[in-house]
């Protein structure tokens, strides 16, 4: 009995459309970390998209596939030297830096190569805190961007992230003024920025809709025209291509009433598959119903199948009443970052892929 993720690849294939109709001048590249299963990818790759990499690993699926490595990003602020060694030689030449010591790697493993700065930005709360590892201040931006021109790179742009699952599309005003203001300082050093990878964040639904794409589009459109000179924009979407793709089904391996409340324990849980149940908190709210589909509902605690007492998913979810033992139990909006986050402790098994190229009824 093992938990099974359905992803529709017609669905990746919509989300990506809608993506692009919204920011027709700024390129997407999809980063592989969130759901890289070949087939999605491999959809991604015949749709015209770009890629984004955090290791060599994901470079050599790509390669694989027959993606170009002249047009990857190696968006990883700080990566093993091999990898870099074995990218550039791949043919990569973009690389993402926010340190001396990694521009110090860059110029003996990837002499020459075009490299942009990784800036902080401030936190600005989205649903999946992600920053704080990485990162810089403008003026320390500056400063290795002109370090990068003096060993030999191209101080070819710079990035930012504001976080995983924003919700507030006003997030990317403040970052792109701090790219206008590294534009200033560059501009006296004779140093013209081609690059602003606008990085991820773009949200899915999961128990409500996010703002429409288009309030994030007038953001970005209104930030990147402000910009002293035009530059290439790019963004690196996950979530936003592959999670509503993703249905993840599973098994009911037991129920139990536990101090006035319903336990209803799964077959997949936080470690083998639902990880950011616990980065949230629990506040990532899948979206759930079960297959019996009852009008007689009860509010129920859903759990993993270790005995962790930390994982569990989702707590006071509405489940029909009658729901028992070998029922199945449908949560939505799972397609990023189940797989790829999940382990076998306990020994229970990571979910299984299927993936069905047009949209229909789960089987």
């Amino acid at each position: 009995m093992t938990a099974r993720l359905v992803m529709d690849l017609a669905r990746v294939g919509a989300a990506y459309r809608d993506l692009r109709a919204a920011l027709p001048d700024v390129a997407v590249h999809y980063a592989m970390k969130c759901n890289p299963h070949p087939r999605v990818v491999g959809h991604l790759a015949g749709l015209g998209c770009g890629f984004e990499i955090a290791s060599a690993a994901e470079l050599e699926q790509l390669l694989a596939l027959g993606v170009p490595a002249g047009e990857v990003l190696f968006s990883n602020p700080v990566k093993p030297e091999t990898h870099i060694e074995r990218a550039f030689a791949a043919g990569v030449h973009r690389f993402a830096f926010d340190s001396a010591d990694e521009l110090a790697k860059l110029g003996r493993a990837a002499p020459g190569a075009s490299v942009y700065v990784r800036l902080a930005v401030p936190d600005l709360h989205s649903e999946v805190p992600s920053e704080g590892k990485f990162g810089v201040d403008l003026d320390a931006a500056a400063q290795l961007l002109l370090a990068a021109r003096d060993r030999g790179l191209d101080p070819y742009g710079v990035t930012f992230h504001v976080g995983s699952q924003m919700m507030h599309p006003r997030a990317w005003a403040q970052p792109l003024e701090m790219v206008g203001e590294l534009m200033d300082k560059l501009a006296a050093e004779d140093v013209r920025l081609r690059l602003v990878d606008l990085g991820g964040g773009f949200p899915a639904r999961y128990d409500g809709d996010p703002p429409p794409l288009a309030d994030y589009a007038a953001v970005i459109h209104a930030g990147l025209a402000a910009l002293r000179y035009p530059v290439h924009a790019v963004v690196e979407p996950g979530r936003a291509l592959v999670a509503e793709a993703g249905t993840l089904v599973a098994t009911v391996i037991g129920v139990a009433d536990r101090l006035g409340r319903r336990w209803v324990h799964l077959d997949v849980g936080a470690f083998n598959g639902l990880m950011e149940s616990l980065e949230t908190a629990n506040q990532l709210r899948f979206p759930v119903g079960d297959e019996l589909n009852s009008p007689r509902r009860r509010r129920c605690q859903l759990t993993g199948p270790t005995c962790d007492s930390q994982d569990t998913i989702l707590f006071d979810v509405e489940l029909s009443h009658e729901l028992a033992t070998g029922d199945r139990v449908h949560l939505g909006s799972a397609g990023a970052y189940t797989t790829v986050y999940a382990s076998n402790f306990n020994g229970f098994e990571p979910p299984v892929v299927d993936i069905q190229e047009h949209s229909g009824e789960l089987q």
